[in-house]
């Protein structure tokens, strides 16, 4: 399952594919994705916890991302969709 992203359209990928024809790639549609909201998430751990931080090993990034977990976790909301079903199928359709 893959979001819309081009990657999947680069020779190398297109020939591992062909190689490949157990794998099916399915797509979901562009701005519906689930996959965005958890890109949103770790743009506000990046921007928040992890961005122009200075951690000397990587326990101590590992501690610092768990911290930050915690403290979102005690006031977490559900990220919530700004376009209806009907954008998000007619923008698929397309």
């Amino acid at each position: 399952m893959l979001d819309n992203y081009g990657t999947h359209k680069h020779e190398k990928v297109q020939k591992w594919l062909r190689q490949h024809k157990r794998f099916h790639l399915h797509f979901t549609p562009a701005g519906a994705s689930w996959m965005n909201m958890v890109e949103i998430w770790f743009g506000i751990l990046t921007n928040q916890a992890i961005r122009r931080g200075s951690f000397d090993s990587v326990g101590h990034l590992i501690e610092a991302i768990k911290a930050f977990v915690s403290r979102w976790n005690e006031g977490a909301k559900p990220f919530v969709w700004t376009k209806t079903a009907e954008q998000i199928l007619a923008k698929a359709v397309r």
